[in-house]
């Protein structure tokens, strides 16, 4: 820390910085909280930063800083505002403030965040400064930081059996300097632990997996409050964040059936269809979310009926607990490990969710049906994203058109899945029945897709999509006489998932949906059916077609985690950390 005597001598500080450091200016007589500070000047998601005394900039800022800083040593000096006519929200007419402001009116965001009962003030005079001093000595920042460490709306499992102690858990960590990456690895490793306890077979075995399931969720939510207890937001975390929760549940799923399978009973058609199922019920989450989170003029009548619910306390919970959360959901699947078998674990969570997912998606169209908004290009663009249309698709898309109409694109959608899916099902296995579908599933598809998905169910499109695949695959493995062709279909249902996951937080990050190069390789939606399909004709014998799942599986694996990987670590990654999905 370096004090200067004028604004003049402060311009000509910073210009000595590195460039690649972050700065920042407080006023001398500023007064406040240590957390309102670190609020305001620690946080790494943004460029620029401000709270009343005081200013930060990271390196992309600093440029636009050090200009307005120089513009600003006259006008300071003569007391004038910094931009004529310009004064901050909360009339803060210190040289952090006034900065603040020229850096909003040239076009760099100033993120100022919500201190509430935190103090942060630069008095003027003695009463000002004693009345500052008693707001300070009346609020515990430690105990306000606690509080804050927590996630604002989570489930009933998480506020009331978890985060009363993982909180403490997480200031722990803190104090002895772990960073929430590490936190969120040993909540994996825990979880792989418990996967592998589960694939024992013995009572011992899952009553251990239960208790370390348990243990792996108590990390999982240490992870996220240890990031916003001090700050420590990163691209590497969002991506861990974001990602190892759903390979923990289904290396969770995988072991389970495998300690099944050693006394006797096969649940792996079980096993996939929870995955697959728990799978479709976030893309449900997802394409909806991003179809509406900026759509324009939102006046459902739904809507208001969920907002006046808010306001009675005890809705509110059994609304949470009803979609079936992560929190609830581990903690059944643990219990129920820990005391009954795998294949009635499975018979749980395919009930529950199931449930779970009827109820959310029925409020998502009486909310898109009565709604009057506008849907903007951003969102459709992220619909036709997460659509995840190949080269087939895409094909079909450049040559045809679907019929005009608000509702043509979900109904070639479900129309195109539920054929793909009956012919996997009902179609003699081992027939080319089954990839003529695949086939007219593609060109359907590419119908969906050749317009502008801006409809009011048009969010529908991606979920009929992610069901139509997985189910698909599913029911294609559950019918081969191939030895462990559903373990096969399981590994690559999972790399498939993974690759839908890692689009959904690359949209929500802001950075847009993978390459195209990447969606080519992989396929699409469509032409990863197709060759299923074809593969499970060609295959009808031996265990071929095991075999060609697992080949399959592997290279999708490789080619989207290598990209995933690069594009996570990288400096194009958005530095966030994901709050995460109820469900």
């Amino acid at each position: 820390m370096t004090a200067a005597a004028d604004a003049g001598q402060a311009a000509e500080l910073l210009a000595t910085v590195p460039a690649d450091q972050r700065v920042a200016l407080v006023d001398p007589r500023f007064v406040g909280h240590v957390h309102a500070l670190r609020l305001g000047l620690t946080d790494p998601r943004f460029d620029a930063a401000a709270l009343p005394g005081a200013l930060t900039a990271r390196p992309a800022a600093r440029g636009a800083l050090l200009r307005a800083l120089r513009r600003a040593v006259v006008a300071v000096g003569s007391g004038s505002p910094v931009a004529p006519g310009s004064e901050s929200a909360a009339g803060d007419r210190t040289v952090p403030g006034r900065l603040a402001v020229a850096l909003d009116a040239e076009g760099t965001p100033v993120q100022r965040p919500e201190l509430g009962s935190l103090t942060a003030a630069v008095p003027t005079g003695p009463d000002e400064r004693a009345a500052a001093q008693a707001s300070l000595a009346a609020v515990d920042d430690e105990a306000i930081r606690l509080r804050s460490a927590v996630k604002a709306h989570d489930g009933f499992f998480t506020t009331f059996f978890i985060s009363p102690y993982s909180r403490y858990i997480a200031r722990w960590c803190a104090r002895r300097g772990l960073t929430p990456n590490q936190v969120t690895t040993a909540s994996l490793i825990t979880a792989l632990i418990a996967a592998g306890s589960a694939a024992t077979g013995t009572r011992g075995g899952y009553v251990a997996a239960g208790v370390l399931l348990l243990l792996s969720f108590v990390l999982d939510c240490t992870d996220g409050q240890l990031a916003r207890y001090s700050l420590q937001y990163s691209t590497m975390g969002a991506w861990l964040d974001a990602t190892f929760d759903r390979a923990k549940e289904y290396a969770y799923y995988a072991g389970l059936a495998l300690g099944a399978a050693r006394g006797g009973d096969d649940v792996w058609v079980l096993a996939l269809g929870a995955m697959v199922l728990q799978a479709c019920r976030h893309v449900v989450d997802f394409s909806f979310n991003e179809a509406n989170h900026d759509a324009v003029s939102n006046t459902s009548p739904t809507a208001a009926l969920s907002d006046r619910l808010d306001s009675v306390g005890w809705t509110v919970w059994a609304r949470r607990m009803i979609v079936l959360p992560i929190g609830e959901r581990w903690a059944m699947i643990a219990v129920l490990t820990a005391l009954t078998t795998p294949r009635i674990v499975f018979y749980a969570l395919l009930v529950g969710c199931a449930l779970a997912a009827c109820y959310t998606t029925a409020g998502r169209l009486l909310r898109s049906l009565t709604r009057k908004a506008r849907r903007t290009d951003r969102a459709m663009r992220a619909l036709a994203d997460l659509a995840d249309s190949g080269p087939l698709a895409q094909g079909v898309a450049a040559v045809l058109r679907r019929p005009k109409g608000g509702y043509t694109a979900p109904l070639l959608a479900l129309v195109a899945g539920a054929l793909m899916v009956a012919a996997a099902v009902f179609a003699p296995f081992g027939g080319w029945l089954v990839v003529g579908a695949a086939v007219l599933y593609a060109v359907l598809a590419g119908l969906a897709v050749s317009r502008p998905l801006g409809g009011a169910l048009d969010w529908l499109v991606p979920p009929a999509f992610r069901a139509a695949e997985y189910c698909a695959i599913l029911a294609l493995a559950a019918r081969s006489d191939a030895p462990h062709a559903v373990p096969a279909a399981f590994g690559l249902v999972s790399a498939v998932a993974y690759h839908h996951y890692d689009t959904v937080y690359r949209i929500r990050g802001g950075t847009g949906a993978p390459p195209q190069w990447l969606v080519r390789a992989v396929g699409g939606h469509e032409g990863r059916t197709l060759v299923v399909a074809v593969l499970a004709a060609l295959l009808t014998t031996g265990s071929g077609f095991t075999t060609a799942l697992t080949v399959l599986a592997a290279a999708v694996a490789l080619v989207v985690l290598v990209e995933s990987i690069r594009f996570w670590v990288s400096s194009s990654a958005p530095a966030v950390h994901d709050e995460g999905e109820l469900a």
